[in-house]
């Protein structure tokens, strides 16, 4: 039987994985290779290196790798300041690359399209020879929005900007495809389209047999974890930093992932008890080196990853209603739900000194995860959704 052809469309390479649209690429691709041969059209401003290749080649049919030069992103931001569009997807939308898709296009002759996020979507939009599945992941707009009263005031302007087109953009861009999809219900809210309901829920999930516990000693009492470059993390950490650790000066906290800033690292190096890896090749290390995560995220949007990872590893977590709302885990049953300093010093304060209540929860966790958040029974759903199943 021949089997179908898949096109996943990205705006980054899915590999290594320190990003969140990188890890759900990475997992659609290699959960849905068992089924349809995936052809990945990859945009890229970087140099991808031969072990991320040979990773992602052995779950991919072809890999187009298609390079976005700095000169080239530079001059579409500043035209894209005098047309509507998004200036994250002008960013990205390159003439060059939509002719190379284009043609891509007619060679591969795909059954179906998988248009990861809003700033791929001009490169396939206009496409109608199959049936086409936008994943807008997250909410964009909304995000950047939350993001407004955190600005500095220079920016603010664009900011603003960015969110009114942002919001335009994804009503818009919705009627160009078949199919639409987002990761959580919170975010389906925020798409202003007539038909929004419509959209699929596709949530994150977790790779059950990396996700196990591996033996690693506890060192820290508090983790945060995600790429730190990254405004909602960089967010959390400035709380962290400044409100919690002085307020409990006897505990220590590990900070780990990818692309910290010089100011980032100087700032942790100035605070009493906390410590940063930055990237690290088996995050669950950093995970189990902690005996709590705790993600006070306040501002974002979608799901957060860190969240179900440590659940899956045992590793009780306090986080906001903004985070949870996302992932739907039940307060003081799988997680601590925490939206004020005082909330969040007693949630911490409680988990570590009773230890029947960090079991439960730890356990709670694990359990919730597994039954919720497995990555191949999700894209299954997906793939019968659009219509793509075997």
């Amino acid at each position: 039987m021949t089997r179908k052809k898949l096109v996943i469309m990205s705006t980054r390479f899915p590999f290594p994985i320190e990003k969140g649209d990188k890890l759900r690429t990475y997992y659609f691709i290699k959960s849905l290779h068992e089924h349809y041969d995936i052809y990945l059209i990859s945009l890229t401003e970087e140099t991808i290196s031969k072990q991320a290749l040979s990773h992602i080649e052995g779950i991919t049919k072809e890999i187009h790798v298609l390079k976005l030069s700095k000169i080239g992103i530079y001059c579409r931001i500043i035209i894209g300041l005098f047309n509507s569009k998004p200036l994250q997807v002008n960013y990205f939308t390159s003439i060059k690359q939509q002719n190379k898709v284009k043609a891509l296009l007619q060679t591969i002759a795909p059954d179906h399209i998988i248009c990861q996020l809003i700033r791929s979507a001009e490169y396939v939009k206009n496409y109608h020879d199959c049936p086409k599945t936008i994943d807008y992941m997250d909410a964009l707009s909304i995000g950047m929005d939350r993001r407004i009263g955190k600005a500095p005031w220079y920016l603010k302007f664009l900011f603003r900007l960015e969110t009114n087109r942002l919001k335009e953009y994804e009503r818009r861009v919705f009627n160009y495809f078949e199919f639409q999809t987002i990761i959580s219900k919170q975010d389906q809210a925020y798409i202003s389209h007539p038909d929004q309901k419509k959209m699929l829920i596709v949530p994150n999930g977790i790779d059950r047999y990396y996700f196990e516990a591996a033996s690693v000693d506890t060192k820290y009492d508090l983790v945060f974890i995600g790429n730190l470059n990254y405004a909602p993390n960089i967010d959390s950490i400035n709380y962290l930093l400044k409100e919690i650790l002085p307020a409990l000066p006897s505990l220590s906290l590990l900070i780990s992932g990818a692309n910290p800033s010089n100011r980032l690292l100087k700032q942790i190096e100035n605070t009493p008890n906390a410590s940063i890896t930055g990237w690290v090749e088996d995050i669950r290390t950093s995970y189990l080196q902690g005996k709590v995560l705790i993600a006070p995220m306040k501002i974002g949007t979608g799901m957060q990853n860190k969240i179900l990872e440590a659940m899956a590893l045992g590793v009780p977590c306090i986080t906001t209603t903004l985070a949870n709302n996302a992932i739907n885990a039940k307060h003081l049953e799988s997680i601590w739900v925490a939206d004020t300093k005082q909330e969040m010093i007693f949630g911490i304060e409680s988990l570590l000194s009773d230890p029947v209540l960090y079991h439960k929860i730890q356990e709670n966790a694990k359990l919730f995860v597994s039954e919720n958040y497995n990555w191949n029974s999700i894209l299954l759903k997906l793939a019968k959704a659009i219509h793509l199943e075997a």
